[in-house]
């Protein structure tokens, strides 16, 4: 399906998702933060591989973004064998929001267990036609709950997470920095090495053939 990956101005977001959803509060400060080729990482990123890989890969997605599924999906699971699963690589994760259900959903993640997060964020990605508001289900609420029925949540459990406002604020910061910070307008856009790729990789190949790149710059 054809969508316009852009950010549709964050501040929007905020004000649209206070409107979209319920607010309470929950939020702890990141105490630990490590420079690492340009990009700043820090207790709060979600990550995969070693932190002593000698590349670092960070990924802005959304989990509404169906070209961030389908790099999750295709691309993805070759790119994590042979780099990050081998020590090459050191991924970091971050959801650049692209609408209000996406700061909801980033909001439900984050309730989860550290360990729960990246496959929650799976089951966004393979289940986007069933609560995704470009694909106009009947209620979108409905549909998070069950998203969070799937992991184990409750109903007010998901309610709580989405409805915290300090978790929401947050998820709306990360967007306005990668903005301002990389210039990050579409999904997936990723930061490999201190270079920008912007749009995902068709396969373990291009990938490769990215990292020669920027391997050979310096």
């Amino acid at each position: 399906m054809a969508r316009k990956q852009v950010l549709i101005g964050l501040a929007a977001v905020a004000i649209a998702a206070a409107a979209y959803f319920i607010f309470g509060g929950r939020w702890k400060n990141e105490s630990q933060t490590v420079e690492r080729q340009g990009v700043t990482i820090t207790a709060y990123d979600r990550t995969l591989g070693s932190p002593e890989a000698p590349i670092v890969m960070l990924e802005y997605a959304a989990p509404s973004c169906p070209i961030c599924a389908g790099f999750d999906a295709n691309a993805f699971p070759d790119i994590k064998r042979a780099y990050i699963d081998t020590g090459k690589v050191y991924y970091v994760f971050r959801v650049f929001p692209l609408g209000p259900a996406d700061v909801a959903a980033e909001a439900m993640a984050r309730c989860l267990p550290k360990d729960n997060y990246f496959s929650f964020i799976e089951i966004l990605f393979r289940n986007q036609v069933t609560w995704d508001p470009e694909y106009n289900p009947p209620d979108v609420h409905g549909a998070l709950v069950e998203m969070g029925r799937m992991v184990g949540m409750s109903p007010a459990r998901v309610d709580n997470c989405i409805a915290d406002k300090a978790a929401v604020q947050k998820i709306v910061q990360i967007g306005e920095d990668a903005t301002k910070k990389y210039q990050v307008n579409a999904t997936p856009t990723f930061v490999i090495d201190g270079k920008t790729h912007i749009g995902p990789f068709q396969d373990l190949k291009e990938f490769q053939t990215f990292i020669a790149a920027t391997q050979t710059k310096k």
